[in-house]
């Protein structure tokens, strides 16, 4: 999208719905996920930018959103993709359950470095993760830039014990990563980059300074399916991707970016729609096999009633589709 002419602003409101997803336990620090979806000549396509990231960076995802409406997808070169189960920072009590919503999933990207939460707690969600995976399934863990490079070290040497595939973001700035992976290449603990690639002006720059292992791409965040492949081709790192827990419709958006890439090394954290109690349509795109089918699922209005969002936060996201379509107008010129 990024020299095409933007589609008019009129024919993305005019099948605009606004969304609230419940989740079944809490993510990311939210109990309800919202989003608007619309639908272009392509197929419907899903803007959903987190509530408290700023219009600039939202402008990005809009740009994805209208690319994957409005433009085809590129070739496909497979039609189900592997993925990973998530699981959130609960209680390791609670991991039992959480990985029960997950058919056939043998990969879990476990969260820790919660706000409020200790490394003991981190440790006894990832071993309670590694008793029910077993020694055969692959457990990654994912902290979103939260420690310091010495807190990384001390967490990862804590957590080894448990086989990790890699550890994704585990330090917000590349330098930092640069650092930590030379701290502990010893190891053999791949490190992988999110935050450093999706909320960079350069995405490449962890690449250049071999901060990282792997890249972590989420289509959204990157400006689209063609973007995204065009950042992976450059970095020439293996990649996985993710989303950004969106309903089903994004993740069909993740399925198409996952199922044109040259090479898939890494299951996928697009089984996220299994975190949810509704979706926006009544067979959501969830792993049956550890699997996602790559298909763009097609919601009805009566999907859609049944989750949509109460008015003023409908209203609040339709004003800020109109600011970032305005604001992407003008980057067009």
């Amino acid at each position: 999208m990024s020299t095409a002419a933007l589609p008019p602003l009129d024919d993305v409101l005019a099948t605009a719905r606004v969304v609230a997803l419940p989740l079944a336990a809490r993510f990311r620090n939210i109990e309800t996920r919202e989003a608007v979806v619309f639908e272009g000549p392509e197929g419907w396509t899903e803007f959903s930018p987190f509530v408290e990231y700023s219009d600039a960076e939202a402008v990005t995802w809009l740009a994805a959103a209208l690319d994957f409406g409005w433009n085809p997808a590129p070739t496909a070169r497979r039609d189900a993709v592997p993925v990973n189960a998530t699981m959130p920072a609960v209680a390791a009590s609670e991991v039992p359950s959480i990985l029960a919503r997950y058919d056939g999933c043998r990969t879990v990207k476990v969260k820790v470095a919660e706000a409020g939460q200790v490394l003991d707690d981190d440790v006894a969600r990832v071993r309670a993760v590694r008793a029910a995976m077993g020694p055969e399934g692959r457990v990654r863990i994912d902290a979103n830039g939260a420690w310091n490079v010495d807190e990384a070290e001390r967490a990862v040497h804590a957590l080894a014990e448990f086989d990790l595939e890699y550890v994704e973001q585990p330090c917000a700035e590349v330098d930092e990563l640069a650092q930590l992976r030379e701290r502990i290449a010893y190891l053999d603990i791949p490190i992988a980059a999110d935050e450093s690639v999706r909320k960079a002006d350069d995405p490449l720059r962890v690449a250049r300074m071999g901060a990282a292992d792997l890249l972590v791409v989420k289509a959204q965040p990157l400006g689209g399916l063609h973007a995204a492949l065009d950042i992976v081709a450059q970095a020439g790192l293996p990649a996985v991707v993710s989303s950004a827990l969106d309903t089903s419709i994004g993740l069909s958006m993740g399925a198409a970016l996952a199922a044109a890439l040259p090479v898939l090394d890494y299951d996928c954290g697009l089984g996220t729609a299994s975190l949810f109690t509704a979706d926006v349509v009544a067979s959501p795109l969830r792993a049956r096999g550890g699997v996602l089918p790559v298909e763009r699922p097609r919601p009805t209005t009566a999907d859609l009633d049944r989750v949509a969002a109460d008015d003023d936060r409908r209203d609040w996201w339709l004003d800020r589709l109109r600011r970032c379509h305005a604001a992407l107008e003008l980057t067009r010129g």
